[in-house]
């Protein structure tokens, strides 16, 4: 008998032919994924008057599998950006951790002079467009050596003027930026309701920090209806000048799908 594991459940060679086991060499090229597995939806921010308001819910898709309900797919960057991914989770871990080394490098001081104040170090550290052109700049690479990472981004912060930064950058390197901005299924649902408050940056600078905070959660609440992908559960932060408040584990109210029962040719009803 043949043990070997190519002729596992093979008919026997001298009937039917000797297996091709080529496939088992590896001795080809250097190939690089192209089809991720474990994926998050949508990420959406917008612009306010005094900031940006960014969320993406907490679910990590495998496949068509809802399989991870506690995935964290908002990161802060010194406490004055957001970057919010949607796409393939590993990369997503990737650059989190390259974003983390890069913070370290930021805050670690290589100057003592004394006459620095806090406002002059702070000018000197990354703010969400510098962080933005970055990871512009790093996907551009990436995708330049066939080996992209596969996310779609989203920086939240504000520019070296302080005023409110929103900007979006994806697989290929290719970066822009609005006063609203949606990835996934989040540019095709939530975008239109956004874009209604906020379709200019003179419309955003006209919203208060309640209403934009309200516009996003709306959005949330349509994605986890329309989205296949999404969950009830998010993270929402709010980026100013001042700082970034995060919450991970927020939830929409409480959601029923009671109303199906209502439908006729739904469950086991006696129609």
């Amino acid at each position: 008998m043949d043990h070997r594991p190519q002729a596992w459940g093979r008919p026997r060679d001298d009937v039917y032919g000797a297996y091709d086991a080529s496939y088992l060499h590896d001795s080809g090229p250097k190939t690089a994924t192209q089809s991720p597995v474990v994926t998050g939806t949508s990420v959406i921010g917008i612009k306010f008057k005094d900031g940006v308001v960014i969320a993406a819910d907490n679910l990590a898709s495998y496949g068509s599998l809802a399989r991870f309900n506690n995935v964290k797919r908002l990161r802060t960057f010194l406490n004055s950006s957001v970057i919010g991914f949607g796409g393939d989770v590993s990369d997503m871990q990737y650059l989190d951790r390259l974003l983390s080394e890069l913070a370290i490098d930021e805050t670690y001081e290589t100057d003592d002079t004394p006459e620095d104040d806090e406002e002059t170090t702070k000018k000197t550290h990354l703010n969400a467009a510098n962080l933005h052109k970055y990871l512009q700049k790093l996907l551009y690479q990436r995708r330049s050596k066939f080996d992209p990472l596969w996310n779609q981004i989203l920086v939240a912060g504000t520019d070296g003027e302080g005023k409110p930064f929103l900007a979006s950058v994806d697989l290929r390197g290719t970066a822009f930026s609005s006063a609203s901005l949606a990835t996934g299924f989040g540019s095709a649902l939530a975008q239109p309701i956004m874009r209604r408050y906020a379709e200019t940056d003179e419309q955003a600078a006209k919203l208060t920090r309640e209403e934009a905070v309200a516009v996003v959660k709306e959005c949330m609440k349509v994605l986890f209806y329309r989205d296949a992908r999404s969950l009830d559960r998010y993270s929402i932060a709010v980026v100013t000048k001042a700082g970034v408040e995060l919450a991970e584990e927020e939830q929409l109210e409480k959601q029923s799908w009671a109303f199906a029962e209502r439908i006729r040719g739904y469950g086991t009803q006696n129609v």
